[in-house]
């Protein structure tokens, strides 16, 4: 694991696009971990044919929404390790499913960690629905990928690692650094770890 500090930028370390595993490399590293990361949540772990399922969804919603396929896997594994039955987390706002999402209208599992509702199989469209509910929103003021990276407001790699950042918290820290401001400190950089492989 390397800790990228700074604002994304390459001269300060942070992974070129270019350096990005495949998307198919980067299943075939995270294969493992997705057939195993619903167990952290006493729910049945993804079948192959749900893994299947998700790396149809997000080369699907990729192609639509613009968005670079490895990111939205990497931003998945980061909110759920890729369990097709995450629970949903709810603070201010609901965040259900794989990418956990804001107000996502997908999931299959509308339960929370403590008293789970899982649905097994959990269907292609749910899987579709979660990928489409964090990639590109919910409705105006829905924190999503399209709009984290828009937000970013800048055309290097770094919009990626900005967005990162936005997706999870929100926003930036007036600083400019990833690290800097609140909920995960190194969110971004842990996405970065990932698309790496």
């Amino acid at each position: 694991y390397a800790e990228y500090l700074g604002t994304g930028k390459p001269d300060e370390g942070w992974p070129t696009e270019d350096s990005w595993l495949s998307l198919d490399q980067l299943f075939e590293v995270n294969q493992n971990l997705m057939s195993t990361s619903c167990k952290q949540w006493n729910v049945a772990d993804n079948s192959a044919a749900e893994i299947s399922d998700l790396k149809s969804s997000i080369e699907t919603v990729a192609q639509s929404s613009g968005v670079d396929a490895r990111f939205i896997l990497a931003i998945m594994l980061q909110e759920s390790n890729g369990c097709v039955r995450a629970p949903t987390t709810s603070y201010s706002v609901t965040n259900p499913g794989l990418m956990q999402s804001y107000q996502g209208i997908g999931t299959c599992n509308p339960g929370t960690a403590v008293a789970p509702q899982p649905v097994n199989p959990c269907p292609a469209s749910d899987i579709t629905q979660m990928i489409q509910d964090g990639t590109d929103g919910t409705g105006e003021g829905s924190t999503s990928l399209t709009a984290a990276l828009a937000k970013a407001g800048t055309g290097d790699v770094s919009r990626y690692y900005k967005a990162a950042r936005i997706y999870n918290s929100g926003s930036l820290d007036s600083s400019g650094l990833l690290q800097a401001g609140v909920a995960t400190h190194c969110y971004s950089s842990d996405v970065a770890n990932r698309l790496l492989g």
